[in-house]
């Protein structure tokens, strides 16, 4: 077993500082939602931020990077409820680019060395317990020769697994994109350190060799977590403990075990409850925290899904409110050093709670005529065909015309009778948010049966649609083209413009999000502004908004842009010419930026620029979110 038992804190600083020290620059974690990326809904992994510096490593910051990144995967979020699986987790990694023509990049025997130093040497975990994975070949990708000589070098390792391309290698799948070999490290059977070699790029279907080569890892916090506090699953550790036991309270269950195998089943179920009324509440907080409201698109319609999923369960083993859950769950986020809103937090999710329990209201009125038009099965018959061994199947059998059996002196008629079919469950589970246990409940109450497998079929084809919808729902154009969001992206550049003016003109912006409603900008500052100072760079922005200071677009080759004091990156992706737009007049703008997105034509169009509010992003960095009223 390991030596130590590190709070999850404890895990994130250790795991950053190690990384410190082999040269790697500390990032923050980028926004939940993805800045000006039309492939997907939520930030999903460490590497998405830097996608772009595999491909053109002169852009980025520094050669050798590490983050601990805030990531949602909606993909398998059925899969939530089991010991491991999370909507809402943090991604530690560290990344480096452009191998080996960029000074400071490394590439398989750095990446492979510093894993098991940073499991074995920091962590103390048993060597052991922790075996290896490569890449054997496919797919016209040879095998990942130079990778199992690492591993074999590598001093206590003694297991070392070959695996496919499903399994070990990573690739986004869309042409010209990087992609490569990985090896993962396994402890105690579980997958917590993932390597992806980014040495080819995918060409008319092919992965080709790529001069430029780069490492993105990624490692699981919670997971992480799981070990080091030697616990059996995630919802033990220190990042939800103090939630499960705020469930424990409200239902007057307990989370633990049972030894009963009477009550076995039962208990699974309880645990599933539980761990998704966490998870999602966790998730929820996280995705009010970036100003989401629920809504029935994009990612407006994850947020009330996990919600409404959340209230469900709950339920289930009878919390009737999320209040002080979601308290809870706040807590514990300021604890890990999220600055996030209670009151926020409180708004969006019991907000949404509140109309879902309408919606229900509304849902069992509906419910009624659908159980009032089957006929009950009488009492003595209905028990004993509960009590029936495998009676889902054999219910089923007798439904779908497979089997015509007299069950407990009731005709197979009868039977058909008593059913609610498969297309009335989805349509209660679709428009209502009634949960299949739920109908099933209420069948059981009423003496009736539920068909379970038209329910899943119509259920599957439902969630195929989704997925399909979702992969093209960005295609045609980006949502900054809408007129507010192309207002606030024009705010943006009045608010570096004002920071640098009024507290420091070196500072730099260093990510920024901006959605129709608001925008999010972080820079770099080593202290949180003060009120006084927040007031002067709102004053400075809407006299310049008052100042109706037009808004001009100029096309300038790289050496012009630079001589003209404009503020960006400036590269060879470019061409030979980039575009320039200055607020103010020409001779003396009051911004200069190198900028590729849509502009307002004038800042009399933006109307008053409030700032909602200031906070830190990570060390030296600080974060403002506005509006424009």
């Amino acid at each position: 077993m390991s030596s130590q038992d590190l709070s999850s804190n404890e895990l994130r600083e250790k795991f950053l500082g190690f990384f410190e020290a082999k040269g790697h620059e500390i990032l923050p974690s980028s926004s939940l939602i993805p800045e000006n990326d039309p492939t997907v809904l939520f930030t999903t992994a460490g590497m998405q931020q830097f996608k772009r510096y595999y491909l053109y490593p002169d852009e980025a910051p520094a050669a050798r990077i590490t983050t601990c990144q805030k990531c949602v995967r909606t993909g398998d979020i059925d899969e939530v409820g089991d010991p491991t699986h999370l909507t809402f987790f943090e991604m530690l990694g560290n990344f480096t680019f452009g191998y080996p023509s960029e000074g400071g990049s490394y590439f398989k025997e750095e990446a492979i060395a510093w894993a098991w130093e940073f499991l074995t040497n920091e962590l103390k975990i048993d060597k052991s317990r922790i075996y290896a994975t490569y890449f054997t070949g496919e797919n016209g990708v040879p095998t990942d020769e130079e990778s199992l000589e690492i591993l074999k070098s590598v001093e206590g390792l003694t297991d070392i697994r070959p695996q496919g391309f499903d399994d070990n290698f990573w690739s986004l799948g869309t042409e010209g994109s990087p992609g490569g070999p990985t090896v993962e490290f396994y402890v105690d059977d579980i997958e917590v350190w993932n390597i992806v070699f980014n040495e080819f790029v995918l060409k008319n279907g092919k992965y080709e060799a790529s001069e430029l080569k780069g490492i993105d890892t990624g490692m699981g916090l919670e997971r992480l977590a799981i070990m080091m506090q030697e616990k059996s699953d995630i919802y033990q550790t220190d990042l939800f403990i103090e939630a499960i036991k705020e469930i424990e309270k409200l239902s007057d269950l307990q989370y633990g075990d049972k030894s009963d195998a009477d009550y076995e089943e039962c208990w699974v179920n309880v645990r599933r409850a539980f761990r998704i009324i966490a998870d999602h509440v966790r998730t929820a907080v996280f995705m009010a925290d970036e100003n989401l409201s629920p809504s029935n698109t994009n990612q407006g319609y994850v947020l009330r899904r996990v919600i409404r999923r959340a209230v469900r369960y709950g339920w289930t083993i009878k919390v009737q409110s999320l209040k002080t859950i979601i308290l809870e769950t706040v807590r514990i986020a300021q604890a890990q050093g999220y600055e996030i809103e209670e009151e926020k937090a409180l708004s969006v999710i019991s907000g949404e709670e509140v109309k879902f329990k309408k919606t229900i209201e509304e849902g069992l009125k509906k419910s009624e005529s659908v159980f009032s038009a089957r006929k009950a099965i009488n009492e003595e018959s209905y028990s004993s065909i509960m009590l029936l061994e495998e009676k889902g199947e054999i219910l089923a059998r007798v439904y779908s015309g497979e089997s015509d059996d007299t069950l407990a002196g009731v005709s197979p008629e009868e039977i058909r009778s008593a059913y609610i079919t498969g297309e009335e469950a989805f349509n209660l589970y679709q428009s209502f948010g009634f949960p299949i246990e739920m109908v099933m409940e209420m069948a059981q109450e009423k003496r009736l049966f539920v068909d379970i497998r038209g329910f899943r079929e119509k259920l599957k084809k439902h969630q195929d649609l989704s997925r399909s919808a979702s992969a093209g729902m960005f295609k045609g154009g980006l949502a900054d083209n809408k007129v507010e969001t192309t207002r606030l992206h024009t705010a943006a550049h009045l608010l570096l413009a004002a920071l640098r003016h009024e507290l420091d003109s070196n500072i730099e912006q260093k990510g920024s999000n901006i959605t129709e409603e608001r925008l999010r900008f972080d820079f770099n500052y080593p202290e949180k502004l003060t009120e006084e100072q927040i007031k002067k760079v709102e004053d400075l922005i809407n006299l310049k908004i008052e100042e109706s200071l037009p808004i001009t677009m100029q096309e300038l080759s790289i050496e012009e842009a630079k001589k003209s004091g404009a503020t960006g990156s400036f590269h060879d992706k470019y061409g030979d010419t980039v575009k320039i737009f200055n607020i103010g007049n020409l001779e003396e703008p009051f911004s200069r930026e190198i900028c590729g997105g849509p502009h307002v034509e004038n800042t009399s169009e933006l109307g008053h620029f409030k700032i909602t509010k200031e906070e830190s992003s990570s060390s030296g960095v600080r974060r403002i979110k506005a509006i424009l009223e």
